[in-house]
C-alpha cells in the first residue's frame, strides 16, 4: 500500500471498520488526506466508497442499524466521538450529492439557507454571501438579474453548481462530493471540475468517483478502495502511473469495474 503524502494531513482515519447489521462495509480503514487538495476515491460499484465519504460528516448516523470502530480525526479531533456536535461537523463538512437538489424556494434563498440556520440574519451580509458564493462557481452573471427566480428552472449543470454555492456559503473547510458530476451532461460536468481546481485553495475535497477519465483529470491524491478495504493510495500521478498492487493495475487497466 502506498502511504506517501504530499501536504499536511485534514483528516486521518485510523482503523475505522463499518458495518450496517452483520454486513461490513468497511474494514481497517487507515488512511491520511492531505489539506487544500483533491482527493479522489475510485473503486467499483458497492465497494464502500461513498460509505467512507459519508462517515466524514456522519451522514451514515441517519442508516438504522450501524455499527463502527475506530477514528476518524479532523484537525486532530475525533468526530466518531459522542460528544461531537454533529449539526456543527457539518457546517465544517459540507456535501454535493450525486443528483442536483436544490431546494424549492428562490436562488438567493437556496444560498441562504444555511447561513440563517446558523444565525446570519443581517440583509447587507446575506446579499455579500449570495455573490461571493455564487461567484465562486461562476453562476453569479449567469443568475444576478433573476435572483428571485425558482431554483428549479435553473439547468441541471446550474442547479448543481448552486448547491456548491449553498454549501460554500455556509463557510466548510471540506467540501465531500458524491459522485456529483453523474447526472449532468459533459460541459457542464468540466465546469464544475474546473471550479473544484480553483476551488482547493480554500477548501480541502474528496470526490468519488467511478469514471477513472474524471480521476485522471481533478486529482491530487487516489485513494482506490476494493471491496471495503483500501489497496492503495497515494499522490494521483504515482498511483496512475505506477501502482504497485496487481488488483489496482487490473482495475486501472480496466480488467474489472
Amino acid at each position: 500500500m502506498s502511504s506517501d503524502n504530499s501536504g499536511p494531513a485534514k483528516i486521518r482515519v485510523n482503523n475505522f471498520f463499518f458495518s450496517i447489521e452483520s454486513n461490513e462495509i468497511l474494514k481497517d480503514i487507515n488512511v491520511e488526506i492531505p489539506k487544500n487538495q483533491i482527493t479522489v476515491i475510485i473503486g467499483p460499484s458497492g465497494c464502500g466508497k461513498s460509505t467512507l465519504l459519508k462517515s466524514i460528516n456522519r451522514m451514515n448516523d441517519l442508516i438504522e442499524n450501524i455499527s463502527f470502530e475506530g477514528e476518524i480525526l479532523i484537525d486532530d479531533k475525533n468526530i466518531l466521538s459522542r460528544d461531537t456536535d454533529v449539526t456543527e461537523l457539518r457546517k465544517n463538512v459540507g456535501m454535493i450529492a450525486q443528483s442536483p437538489n436544490p431546494l424549492p424556494m428562490s436562488i438567493y434563498d437556496n444560498v441562504v439557507y444555511g447561513p440563517k440556520i446558523h444565525g446570519t440574519r443581517d440583509k447587507v451580509a446575506l446579499n455579500r454571501i449570495v455573490e461571493d458564493a455564487l461567484k465562486k462557481v461562476g453562476l453569479w452573471e449567469e443568475v444576478k438579474d433573476r435572483l428571485k427566480d425558482p431554483a428549479t428552472k435553473l439547468s441541471l449543470g446550474q442547479q448543481q453548481r448552486l448547491c456548491l454555492a449553498r454549501t460554500l456559503a455556509i463557510e466548510p473547510e471540506i467540501i465531500l462530493c458524491d459522485e456529483t458530476t453523474s447526472a449532468l451532461d459533459p460541459i457542464s460536468a468540466k465546469h464544475i471540475e474546473t471550479e473544484l481546481i480553483s476551488l482547493k485553495e480554500d477548501y480541502t475535497i474528496l470526490f468519488v468517483t467511478h469514471i477513472l477519465r474524471q480521476a485522471k483529470r481533478i486529482a491530487d491524491y487516489v485513494i482506490f478502495i476494493y471491496l471495503g478495504e483500501i489497496i492503495e493510495h497515494g499522490p494521483a500521478r504515482e498511483v496512475f502511473n505506477n501502482p504497485k498492487d496487481e488488483r489496482t493495475k487490473a482495475y486501472l487497466e480496466g480488467v474489472f469495474g
